[in-house]
């Protein structure tokens, strides 16, 4: 075997130790991630509920293809863009999850929350921001997550109040 050989087979040994430290690094990461706020798939969702504050609650089902506004007296159908938007907050990465006794929930805003969504059968209450960073609180029956405020929920209202 000559010394090019040897030099080509030392830089492939090398190339692949390195392949499969980065592939064990994803993987590891992944495992250790703390997930999302709901297990379910947000195109799976059906009904959702959004109370904020004072505000009437905004109740919404999905029939079809649309969704529709059922908390007026006629039912109108609602902005599908702005229901995808809800949806989305199900699959948020949550970037870490503790019990709720380890906080005073009034401390952090949810006691009461600052805002209410239901998707199906599951309740998130969102709380205050974080100290540090561009976050917010949000539980879930008895865990605590923490989350980028992109998904805290706003109401139709200050929704319609930001495009005009």
């Amino acid at each position: 075997m000559t010394r090019s050989w040897r030099g080509q087979l030392w830089l492939l040994v090398a190339v692949v130790a390195l392949l499969a430290a980065a592939w064990w690094q994803v993987r590891s990461d992944r495992t250790a991630a703390p997930g999302t706020l709901l297990p379910l798939p947000p195109d799976n969702i059906t009904r959702v509920t959004l109370d904020m504050g004072n505000a009437p609650a905004e109740r919404y089902i999905k029939r079809g293809e649309h969704w529709w506004r059922i908390d007026q007296a006629t039912p109108t159908r609602a902005d599908d863009k702005r229901l995808a938007e809800l949806l989305r907050i199900a699959a948020a990465p949550v970037q870490s999850w503790q019990p709720a006794s380890s906080y005073d929930l009034a401390k952090i805003g949810l006691a009461p929350p600052q805002a209410r969504l239901e998707l199906d059968e599951e309740t998130l209450r969102f709380g205050t921001m974080t100290a540090i960073g561009h976050n917010v609180y949000v539980q879930i029956g008895e865990r605590v997550g923490i989350v980028s405020l992109r998904y805290m929920p706003h109401s139709a209202q200050s929704a319609s109040l930001q495009v005009q």
